[in-house]
């Protein structure tokens, strides 16, 4: 190799290793500083009604002794889907087409559970021997507000509310959360696959698959045996995307310490 094509070789290096250095800096300063987002989705499920039917008869639902015309089961799920860890979240929870009856509450995978705000107990509190205004009423049955005193990154809420629907429809429960850099998602629930929505692992693994089979087409190997090899692939292509989505997750948290 004469001199001059060695010097080009070198500068070519050069150039490329600064370039890369610089897109990791930048890629790294992007995932550091990315904004923070939650996300959360519910799920509804009817566990009795009050009806009188011609062929079933007569049913009814109560709820301490009061008749409830349609009662349901409402789970949310709120997760951290961030790279920074939070430090008192206040999470409000409402309706207006529903009326909250009771309520769970857990920290997934942890004995914890949430408390109600300062402000919220003394809005619903009650003095002795005294009944609730209308205006106390409106709000222990249209909303709820928690505090979150650790909220880890990776980290999921659940709350769990007995409600009775005000109307014939499937109620409707909304999340607020008022954090700077933060940006909160409402997620429809979708099937998983490996802890990874179905969707998601599908559109990852078909980049994947069609990765692998590029890369076999610049080797020796038979074209039948890629194309056997990308049928496979085709078939269970959920199943590596979902693995590499995971694989991206531990990477993403390694990178944010």
């Amino acid at each position: 190799m004469e001199l001059t094509e060695l010097l080009k070789t070198q500068y070519v290096s050069v150039i490329a290793g600064a370039i890369g250095g610089v897109v990791t800096a930048w890629l790294t300063h992007r995932v550091l500083h990315k904004r923070g987002t939650f996300s959360y989705h519910v799920n509804h499920n009817r566990v009795g009604i009050t009806t009188d039917d011609a062929v079933f008869g007569k049913v009814e639902a109560s709820w301490n002794g009061n008749k409830i015309q349609n009662l349901y089961i409402s789970n949310i799920e709120l997760a951290n889907e961030s790279m920074n860890d939070y430090e008192n979240v206040v999470v409000r929870v409402y309706t207006s087409d529903t009326q909250l009856l009771s309520e769970s509450t857990q920290v997934a995978n942890g004995p914890n559970i949430l408390e109600w705000t300062e402000r919220y107990k003394n809005s619903v509190s009650v003095a002795p021997n005294t009944q609730p205004t209308t205006a106390q009423k409106g709000i222990y049955f249209g909303q709820r507000e928690y505090t979150i005193p650790v909220f880890n990154r990776g980290e999921t809420v659940r709350l769990t509310y007995l409600n009775s629907a005000t109307t014939a429809n499937t109620p409707t429960i909304w999340v607020a959360v008022a954090i700077r850099g933060v940006k909160l998602k409402f997620r429809v629930p979708q099937p998983l696959v490996l802890g990874v929505p179905k969707p998601r692992a599908a559109i990852v693994g078909i980049v994947v698959c069609l990765a692998v089979v590029i890369a076999l087409l610049f080797t020796d190997t038979p074209y039948w045996a890629v194309a056997l090899v990308a049928l496979a692939l085709g078939l269970i292509a959920q199943v590596p995307g979902a693995y590499a989505v995971r694989a991206w997750r531990k990477l993403y948290n390694v990178i944010g310490g």
